[in-house]
């Protein structure tokens, strides 16, 4: 048992290294994802911010939450695309045929999007902070914000996965983060939503970005979180459950 958790961790140190030297050699990819985000959010505090109504005085703040989910739905097509050729190419089976585990392979491209997810992150709130993005959380609430993020960033990469393994073409494997991407903008990321029509207003109250996105920004400002929180950890933890059973079912299949 100890013999076969050595090896595991040893391969899985192997694919995680292979899978961040292409993230590495391709600096673009994160580039690609922080750039969206960051031009949305320069677009909307700038150009937009003065006519929206949030309930803030500073409208990055508001905002920041928001973006951020946006980059990480937006970063987590590229672990779909990377699976793909993976498996298209005969790759998957070439490692498959050698003696290591066979999870670590899937598992090294998900830690490798959680990895160049936070890099994302990072990049982003330095740029918020630029924009005059301000703070009064204290550690515990920024590791608390750094779990929540982590756990999204999980269960939107095990759906990842599961597009990556089950598409039949390589548009179709990267179109599924489209619908996770606009998610952002019918939620509180950047406008309350009490004004909205009561219609779209229902939809948004009760998706999962609103209540990750009000216990991210309750966090942040120093706020008490009440129920979001919790909310917001169970539809990370739920997704992330649900996608990991369909993810690893689509792997076994692909692997037989």
């Amino acid at each position: 048992m100890e013999a076969a958790k050595k090896y595991f961790i040893s391969d899985l140190r192997v694919m995680l290294g292979r899978s961040m030297r292409h993230i590495f050699r391709s600096m673009d990819t994160i580039f690609t994802v922080c750039v969206t985000p960051i031009a949305m959010m320069l677009l909307f505090v700038y150009v937009f911010g003065g006519a929206i109504e949030s309930g803030s005085d500073n409208y990055v703040n508001y905002l920041l939450p928001g973006i951020l989910l946006m980059a990480i739905a937006s970063g987590v097509a590229y672990v779909a695309y990377r699976l793909f050729l993976d498996k298209q190419r005969g790759i998957m089976e070439r490692f498959h045929s050698m003696p290591i585990a066979r999870s670590t392979v899937l598992w090294g491209h998900v830690l490798t999007s959680v990895v160049s997810n936070v890099i994302s992150v990072a990049v982003i709130i330095l740029v918020a902070l630029i924009m005059g993005f301000r703070s009064s959380a204290g550690v515990l609430s920024w590791l608390a914000v750094a779990g929540i993020l982590v756990l999204f960033t999980l269960a939107l990469t095990w759906i990842a996965a599961i597009a990556g393994l089950s598409a039949k073409t390589v548009e179709g494997a990267s179109a599924f983060s489209y619908p996770l991407i606009f998610l952002p903008f019918i939620s509180s990321a950047f406008v309350p939503t009490d004004s909205m029509p009561k219609a779209v207003r229902m939809f948004a109250d009760n998706q999962p970005v609103t209540s990750i996105v009000e216990a991210i920004r309750a966090l942040l400002s120093g706020q008490p979180v009440g129920n979001d929180i919790w909310v917001a950890l169970a539809w990370c933890l739920g997704i992330m459950i649900v996608a990991y059973l369909f993810a690893v079912r689509a792997y076994k299949r692909s692997a037989a």
